[in-house]
């Protein structure tokens, strides 16, 4: 049964996340609240974990999420549930589009797709900089406000971005030698306790 309902729930996922894999993050969100299958702090995990592995942030998701609800054959449920629908919408397309590729309506309705998918991966980007840089429940518990931040994080946030901005006027830097120094200042973050 969970199998089903895995297929299910990332059918409907993959059916409305317009926009890429991060469009599917609010909609994890909404998973993780409804099923109980994991935490928000789990789904952060999981963001991290499918943004440094090979292949699509969306179809890793569910492939960790599946995973961890129902093992080896959840993940598949999931997985092959998310991709079902771009499959079957895009073979529909693709059929029926060579017929209309000059009609105002479907050149109207593609530009009127642009603007949800940015609101979507919006949305995602809120989500994750809720998960990982704010601790509403924190505050909510003692009304301090420097329980609301977490420092630590922004401070690790901030020294990325600029070590990331410095990099990018560099163009001297390898993509792995760059992840790596990244992981190295997040495990020194961790371990120095600052």
């Amino acid at each position: 049964m969970i199998y089903l309902q895995l297929f299910y729930e990332f059918f409907k996922i993959g059916l409305f996340a317009i926009g890429g894999g991060l469009a599917t993050l609010p909609f994890l969100n909404d998973l993780a609240v409804k099923t109980g299958w994991y935490t928000q702090a789990q789904l952060a995990d999981m963001i991290a974990i499918s943004e440094s592995t090979p292949g699509p942030i969306g179809v890793n998701t569910a492939t960790y999420v599946g995973f961890t609800a129902g093992g080896f054959f959840g993940s598949f449920a999931a997985t092959f549930g998310l991709i079902a629908p771009s499959v079957i919408i895009i073979v529909i397309v693709a059929r029926i589009l060579a017929s209309f590729k000059d009609s105002k309506l479907v050149k109207a309705t593609f530009y009127g797709l642009r603007p949800a998918s940015t609101g979507l991966i919006a949305a995602a980007g809120w989500s994750v900089v809720l998960i990982s840089l704010i601790h509403v429940d924190l505050y909510e518990q003692s009304k301090d406000l420097l329980q609301l931040f977490d420092l630590k994080a922004i401070l690790l946030a901030a020294i990325l971005f600029i070590f990331t901005q410095f990099v990018k006027k560099t163009k001297g830097l390898h993509p792995v030698i760059f992840l790596a120094i990244s992981a190295l200042v997040g495990i020194l973050f961790n371990f120095a306790g600052i």
